[in-house]
């Protein structure tokens, strides 16, 4: 088992997002107020912060919501989780694994700076099969 370590939303796609504490996972479309939400197999994105470590090592300065991730977790080794996996995400919610990784059309800033970016390969996309509030500090499991 793992924990939501920041809920991270942003008005316009592609940039940073904010740790909001808390927001509402919508079926159909992701978390609410979040530019990225839409009815498609990439409605909620999350990354580990595990894999922002391995960012902060190299001493660049980044943390939750820097590589425009939704859900900064702790505890899942995220990116090994194959596709359909099932993730009870606090109380009620129900996400479905539909991507690992994405392409990195722009380079962002952390791979300008760095020559590599860790959401490409260790990031991951689900879809909503459940709804409900997320908040920083609540549990995410795969489900068996």
């Amino acid at each position: 088992m793992g924990k939501i370590i920041a809920v991270c939303t942003s008005q316009k796609k592609g940039m940073k997002k904010k740790n909001v504490g808390e927001a509402i996972l919508k079926v159909g479309f992701g978390l609410e107020g979040d530019a990225h939400g839409g009815d498609w197999h990439r409605m909620v994105s999350l990354l580990g912060v595990e894999s922002i470590k391995k960012m902060t090592d190299k001493g660049v300065d980044v943390g939750p919501g820097d590589f425009a991730e939704n859900l900064t977790t702790e505890g899942l080794e995220l990116f090994t989780l194959p596709i359909g996996t099932k993730l009870k995400i606090g109380e009620t919610s129900i996400g479905e694994v539909t991507q690992i990784g994405k392409e990195c059309h722009t380079k962002c800033q952390i791979f300008k700076q760095l020559g590599e970016c860790v959401m490409p390969k260790e990031g991951i996309f689900i879809r909503l099969l459940e709804g409900g509030v997320v908040r920083s500090g609540d549990s995410i499991e795969v489900m068996a």
